[in-house]
């Protein structure tokens, strides 16, 4: 007879066996879509930040792109769903925009490339590569037959469009080019960059013209006017500036904003032009008479990118809030919100029955459960909030733990209710927590370079744990409970008897800073994952060094062993998920598809699944079946 996981798994792979193309899409959950090799299933979109925040509408208004940690995704315009999926980068996309015919979308990326894709069939055209750097900004020429691409390497690129062929390189710049534009008549391209200059080019000739010297701060955004007459920039320096394209000539300073101006646009009929900023606003201004007609407010964070639908009648903002909002300019209403585009993975666990996958998600984290079978959101945690810390789940999956300086906080999965606060008089807490196994104790790594245990039903501090000359940044129970190991930045390792409090007579020095420990299941072996891309086993009864697992991804923040045991895994910095043979000690596999550091791992209860969560904000299910055989 089957067992309830044993039809779940079933269902999953039938459905990662159907063809990943354009026109299947619509047959599949968006949970599906463009995955990775051996992945079963991923569980959000993708984190944004202040160089991915970029959204593009197509020229006829019916579809919006919009740039992710993962790859471009494609919306529906008037039903705000999601169309498809454009995989291939391997780091953030940093900037999207449509051709002016529509039948191409040019992204670019943090990997250094620009890519062209099939805007109806999603296949890739062309790969451009001659950036040195991160790519940060794209703009198609107004004939669509040129590219323009500026980047970290302080260039300014010009590409021909069909084949993907370099055409020219604009060098001036003395600092990373942030963005750049056509002019409307195709004749000038605008750049602005990191060295606080705004520079105009021929676009036929690629010499410079004109620089536009004013701003005080690095130029985040520039727009022409419809009639190419008037350029606008935003700056680091809060302000935004109009100038003159033809003679270069400064109009106006405006000063509205309080933070940066990430972004400023035109509207197609040029009568209004909208600026965002940090100070989660956007301005709409009377480009006649140069003051502020509204204030759209709304978004809960930065606005990081505005656009103005082809026909005038809707402004599209995307914001760190991890919305993507539709406006109606003229009344200051908003009709519609895109959301799933959430912040960094930081923990992911099962629930103990292993249909539904938890985590949190963000700066400002949320916690979230999707059930594995369907890909649907079932829960969503909103009051818990702990920075840059990361959030744990004890064993069974239905309690968390938050932690703050000065508190730890238990919260109820199901319920999503607080269970308990642990307040800590030193306001030391550094973010790093454990539960023991039976779920009765958890111990808290601290900036004063202790270790605390404390009673999870009464809040109750049970001892101090002290020895360490640095910080504290990775705690871990041995599977019977008896022994807890922290690891320090400064690459001290020590371990205590958990109810005398008494530390063990020997210390572990690792090479380098300790993210992670974590104990074999038979508790015979400690492995610790580090700032350098090796992980390091250890006799936890003796100390005594086994073996160094010479990786090849990075720092290592996270580490789990197999059920048996036999398996050792590790989730690096550049997003690889790497499988171990913990008794030969060799590396068996290599799971590629996360675009930014991986944070966490988890096992189903079977340990036939494993779930990855990362800070490009998603969280991949495996299925590592093969492997654990």
């Amino acid at each position: 007879m089957m067992t309830k996981l044993t039809i779940t798994i079933f269902l999953i792979l039938f459905l990662v066996c159907v063809i990943f193309n354009t026109n299947s899409f619509a047959q599949q959950h968006f949970t599906r879509w463009g995955l990775p090799e051996g992945a079963m299933a991923r569980f959000g979109k993708g984190t944004k930040g202040i160089l991915s925040g970029k959204i593009a509408y197509s020229p006829d208004g019916a579809r919006l792109v919009v740039a992710s940690h993962i790859g471009i995704w494609i919306y529906d315009t008037k039903t705000l769903k999601e169309v498809s999926l454009l995989t291939g980068h391997t780091s953030l996309v940093n900037s999207v925009a449509f051709s002016p015919d529509g039948q191409t979308i040019a992204s670019a990326s943090l990997d250094e490339t620009v890519r062209l894709w099939d805007a109806f069939t999603g296949a890739q055209k062309h790969i451009l590569t001659g950036h040195t750097g991160l790519v940060t900004s794209i703009s198609f020429s107004p004939d669509g037959r040129t590219l323009a691409s500026g980047g970290d390497d302080k260039t300014v690129r010009l590409w021909d469009a069909a084949t993907g062929t370099a055409k020219l390189t604009l060098t001036e710049h003395l600092g990373s080019v942030l963005c750049v534009a056509f002019s409307p008549d195709g004749h000038t391209i605008a750049s602005g960059s990191d060295d606080k200059t705004v520079r105009l080019w021929d676009a036929v000739t690629g010499n410079e013209r004109l620089t536009l010297t004013a701003h005080t701060g690095s130029i985040l955004s520039i727009a022409f006017s419809p009639d190419r007459n008037i350029l606008a920039s935003g700056s680091k320096d809060n302000t935004i500036r109009l100038w003159i394209v033809d003679t270069g000539a400064h109009i106006v300073t405006l000063k509205e904003h309080k933070s940066w101006v990430n972004r400023v646009a035109f509207s197609p009929d040029g009568r209004t032009f909208a600026s965002g900023s940090g100070d989660n606003e956007i301005h709409l201004w009377d480009i006649t008479t140069v003051t502020r007609k509204l204030t759209l407010t709304g978004h809960t964070d930065s606005i990081l990118y505005l656009t103005f639908s082809p026909d005038g009648k809707t402004l599209a903002s995307m914001s760190f809030d991890r919305s993507i909002r539709f406006w109606d300019y003229h009344t200051g209403r908003s009709i519609g919100v895109i959301t799933g585009h959430i912040g960094q993975v930081n923990s992911v666990t099962f629930s103990p029955d292993g249909s539904t996958v938890v985590c949190d998600w963000g700066f400002r984290p949320y916690i979230r459960a999707w059930t594995i079978e369907d890909g649907k959101q079932q829960k969503q945690i909103q009051s818990v909030y702990s920075g840059l810390h990361p959030i744990m789940f004890n064993q069974t999956g239905d309690v968390i733990a938050s932690s703050v300086k000065d508190s730890i906080r238990l919260w109820d999965v199901v319920s999503g209710m607080r269970k308990q606060t642990i307040i800590d008089q030193t306001e030391s807490i550094s973010g790093v927590v454990a539960f023991s196994v039976d779920g009765s104790t958890i111990a808290s790594g601290h900036r004063d370079n202790t270790v605390r245990l404390w009673d999870v039903a009464t809040g109750e501090q049970l001892i101090t744990l002290e020895g360490h000359t640095d910080r504290v940044r990775g705690v871990s129970f041995s599977p019977d409970g008896e022994t807890l190991a922290a690891g320090s930045l400064n690459g001290n390792i020590y371990l205590w008897d958990v109810k005398s409090g008494e530390r063990k007579p020997f210390r572990i020095r690792h090479p380098i800073c300790v993210y992670c420990v974590v104990f074999s299941p038979d508790g015979s072996i400690l492995a610790t994952g580090s700032d350098d891309e090796n992980i390091q086993l250890w006799n936890a009864a003796t100390g005594d060094h086994l073996a160094t697992l010479i990786g090849e991804n990075g720092s290592n923040r996270s580490l789990i062993f197999s059920q048996d045991g036999r398996i050792l895994i590790s989730g690096g910095d550049d997003g690889k998920v790497q499988l171990w043979d913990a008794t030969n000690r060799t590396l068996k596999r290599t799971l590629s598809g996360h675009t930014s550091t991986v944070t966490s791992l988890k096992f189903s209860s079977d340990g036939r699944i494993l779930a990855s969560g990362s800070w490009d904000g998603t969280v991949l299910l495996w299925d590592v079946t093969s492997d654990a055989e």
